[in-house]
């Protein structure tokens, strides 16, 4: 899809009052907390309407929150200020993103299943590159099966996550656990009901 239709689509889908995918945290990453760094920075990508960002500034880390929709943002800030937390917030493509070498703590990447093969490639580039040594990389995303669920998440089969493509992108680095499991969604209307996911654990 062209990049201005994909920034249409995004703008509408946020442009309603709700949170669309729910002011709470993502379910995995919450049950990572025992993982996260006591301190640091965070960066959530493609954070949306920033109810993952928000969570890991409650959780004492420094986040930087990038996303590309305004309307999206505009309602992460209202969180964030909801919940008395500071947060970073970047409007910016993550596939253009500059990401600085070796300056996160923790990078979560949670359901940003909106990149083509290639810019996936760039953006676990950029991911790769801006985790400092010893780094945590907290990672969810759909499998194929969802296509028979539809409770989310994208239709192109190529922008869905298999254990092989994770293995190949972040296959060397520390204790990797990559989890396949289907599980009921409960993340506002945008992701709601069974779903077919994949879930990734990591240290650079």
């Amino acid at each position: 899809m062209h990049e201005n239709e994909e920034f249409k689509r995004w703008e509408e889908r946020f442009r309603v009052p709700e949170y669309v995918f729910g002011k709470k945290p993502n379910s995995f990453l919450k049950s990572c907390e025992a993982l996260l760094p006591a301190k640091g920075k965070a960066l959530a990508i493609a954070d949306g309407e920033g109810r993952n960002g928000v969570w890991l500034a409650e959780r004492g880390l420094d986040v930087v929150s990038i996303e590309f929709s305004p309307t999206a943002q505009k309602k992460a800030i209202a969180l964030a200020k909801e919940r008395g937390v500071t947060v970073a917030f970047e409007q910016a493509d993550v596939h253009g993103w500059r990401y600085p070498e070796a300056t996160f703590d923790l990078v979560a990447d949670i359901f940003t299943q909106f990149s083509s093969p290639s810019e996936r490639t760039t953006k676990w580039r950029g991911v790769r590159q801006t985790l400092k040594p010893g780094g945590l990389l907290i990672l969810q995303g759909y499998t194929p099966k969802q296509l028979q669920y539809g409770t989310g998440g994208p239709k192109q089969i190529d922008q869905l996550y298999t254990r092989d493509m994770l293995k190949e992108a972040f296959g060397d680095f520390r204790d990797v656990t990559i989890i396949e499991e289907e599980v009921e969604m409960h993340e506002g209307p945008a992701h709601s009901g069974m779903s077919a996911v994949i879930n990734l654990t990591a240290w650079k």
